[in-house]
């Protein structure tokens, strides 16, 4: 499913008009994307937690001259499933 299938669907389960589902949608993203940036953990009870993981140096192997390289440390953004969506999938 594509973000115009979810607006479409948003539409059609909400009885919002599209534009309306649309905007809606991009402030939810937004508002979670603000979030996450901040450092914060978004947690949806019932669908699940969006929180930020550091990950740290490490060293890697680059396959085209098989010389050692180190991959810098970074911020990821991680989603675990709540157990509503866990139960629904299985």
């Amino acid at each position: 499913m594509n973000k115009s299938e979810l607006v479409s669907a948003i539409a059609e389960k909400s009885g919002l008009s599209k534009s309306d589902s649309k905007k809606a949608l991009d402030g939810v993203l937004e508002a979670i994307s603000d979030a996450l940036k901040a450092g914060d953990k978004v947690a949806l009870v019932g669908f699940g937690t969006f929180s930020v993981s550091e990950r740290p140096e490490r060293q890697g192997i680059n396959p085209a001259t098989k010389q050692t390289i180190t991959i810098p440390a970074k911020k990821i953004a991680k989603f675990k499933a709540g157990a509503d969506i866990d139960n629904a999938i299985n």
